[in-house]
């Protein structure tokens, strides 16, 4: 089953756990779908967390933040890896939902190489006929960890334990 607007018309902090176990499909332009199940989530909370590209104000790399739930947002890290996020809540209330990791692609950059996303499906939706989320039934516990990779964002934030990660 899809998931539909309203799962990710939610808070972060509840659409980050939900995500893990769910099946990230990129359906190409011959048709082929490749599937991965998603292994960890992390949460990225308004202007307020330093650890959120909102923190810095309203920039064009960022304003998808701003977009409604369901909405990709693809960034450049480090100048080679894409970053794949989901928006999430209310439009106009920046928040997201980034994904790590999946089962069989350990990290950001391998997940988004692996499912071949990559940033021309930035701005486009999760709720469409391109990349979407399925809910197959899989069930899985879960533990949390601080984010990876936020130093910038000081004590405070990078150690709050906004990341969900799958248990085996």
């Amino acid at each position: 089953m899809r998931l539909t607007e309203p799962f990710f018309h939610r808070d972060c902090l509840k659409v980050a756990p939900d995500l893990v176990g769910k099946v990230l499909v990129h359906r190409l332009p011959d048709g082929t779908e490749l599937r991965e199940r998603i292994a960890e989530t992390e949460a990225y909370r308004g202007t307020e967390d330093l650890g959120c590209h909102a923190s810095k104000g309203r920039t064009p790399r960022n304003e998808l933040l701003w977009r409604q739930s369901g909405t990709v947002y693809v960034y450049l890290c480090y100048g080679i890896h894409n970053l794949a996020n989901v928006i999430t809540g209310e439009a106009e209330q920046p928040q997201g939902v980034l994904l790590r990791a999946g089962v069989n692609a350990d990290g950001p950059g391998k997940l988004t190489r692996s499912l071949q996303i990559d940033r021309t499906l930035n701005g486009s939706s999760f709720l469409g006929d391109t990349v979407w989320f399925e809910d197959d039934g899989f069930r899985c516990e879960l533990r949390t960890a601080p984010r990876v990779g936020i130093e910038y964002a000081g004590d405070y934030w990078k150690k709050i334990p906004w990341r969900w990660i799958m248990v085996p």
